[in-house]
């Protein structure tokens, strides 16, 4: 549970650290600007001389600029200072989260898991797009500073342009995030420039789409060449092209996979996993369920795997290994062992020997299959033994 939770407090971490590093800049901006006041006064000459009046409104001037630069500073570390003490806070919730896992005290189990299922159905949301009804959870459970409500509200404002077929605002969010994207080698700001490009060719803007290339595709050639051939042969094409692989770049699920690209890049810079940690969770507890009998189609009603949407997330999942088979009984969901041991019915189905005796008591000797509704006496059952 430590390993999975322990990437919740990767965000607020994440943000602390660039904008710790943006007030840095912005005090180095600010100690630069005083320097350069105390170097224009420290210049000035006869203050009758006509220079000196020239130098001495241009100082003015130069004192006005370096007014607004401050004023611009201040507001941005104000800004950051704002940013600083909400993920200091949420650090220290998530932190003091982290520090409460471990095996849930019997007398809060059920508010132990609730705050953690919570939690998990939170994520999912948000990744799913369901943002106002992941905040609304949010705020009932009192989870706000444990999930990522501020980062997948940029995720919705980024995401949604581009389900309109606009790359505008991921581009911006490109320019905002370069450096790191750079330095994950991030092809994104390459796809969403291609996607421009052809959005050009389909518009029938040829020239403006040659323009477009030289200005912000040229200088990816270095790294993605091929690509760029490729999508530089639709400019000898019409819209609408059914030859591949030209038909994929007009395809507009390209959009789609853009989207997928993006959301992707921005799990990964903040260090969340690809899928949502209720997933994850899922998967482990089917992975833990899953045997051969949970595919058949007789697979019992009481194992999760019997239901298709189980099914489809155990895919591609191993089977669990138990080095000692355990037999359940189907009746009363209890071991079946020497002092319990199975018995099977005349029709094949075996069921445990207290529960075929509690139910003969209660029937006048007589046993019912509660599968298949045959029914004999207490007396035609026959012990099994297993090897």
């Amino acid at each position: 549970m430590a390993l999975l939770d322990g990437g919740a407090v990767s965000v607020p971490f994440e943000v602390l650290k660039r904008v710790t590093r943006n007030r840095k800049y912005d005090i180095e901006a600010a100690e630069e600007i005083l320097r350069s006041i105390e170097t224009d006064a420290g210049s000035q000459g006869s203050p009758s001389s006509p220079a000196a009046v020239a130098t001495r409104e241009q100082a003015i001037e130069r004192l006005a600029q370096h007014e607004d630069a401050l004023q611009r500073l201040k507001a941005s570390l104000e800004d950051i200072s704002e940013v600083e003490g909400r993920e200091l806070a949420s650090c220290q919730a998530r932190l003091q989260h982290l520090r409460n896992l471990g095996p849930a005290p019997k007398e809060g189990q059920v508010e132990w898991n609730r705050r953690r299922i919570d939690t998990l159905l939170v994520d999912h949301m948000l990744r799913s797009g369901h943002n106002r009804a992941a905040k609304a959870l949010a705020a009932e459970a009192g989870i706000q500073a444990l999930v990522e409500l501020p980062m997948f509200d940029t995720a919705e404002s980024v995401a949604q342009p581009l389900y309109a077929h606009s790359c505008r605002q991921a581009l911006a969010w490109c320019e905002a995030q370069r450096v790191r994207l750079r330095k994950a080698k991030s092809k994104l700001e390459f796809k969403l420039r291609v996607q421009e490009f052809v959005e050009l060719i389909r518009a029938g803007q040829q020239l403006e789409a040659i323009a477009y290339a030289r200005r912000h595709l040229a200088p990816w050639a270095p790294q993605y060449m091929p690509e760029l051939q490729q999508a530089a042969t639709l400019l000898t094409f019409q819209a609408g092209l059914e030859i591949e692989p030209y038909k994929q770049l007009l395809d507009n699920a390209r959009w789609l996979d853009l989207i997928d690209l993006f959301l992707q890049e921005l799990y990964r810079l903040n260090s969340l996993p690809p899928t949502s940690l209720l997933l994850i969770h899922l998967q482990a507890g089917l992975s833990a369920l899953k045997t051969p009998q949970s595919l058949a189609d007789n697979c019992c009603r009481e194992d999760p795997l019997h239901l298709p949407a189980f099914r489809t997330l155990a895919e591609g999942l191993p089977f669990a290994k138990h080095v000692h088979s355990k037999l359940m009984c189907a009746l009363s969901h209890t071991l079946m062992d020497e002092h319990n041991p199975p018995a099977a019915l005349p029709n094949g189905y075996v069921y445990s020997q207290k529960a075929l005796a509690d139910m003969a008591a209660a029937n006048g000797g007589r046993i019912t299959c509660p599968r298949t509704g045959f029914s004999c006496d207490l007396s035609e059952l026959r012990r099994v033994y297993v090897s």
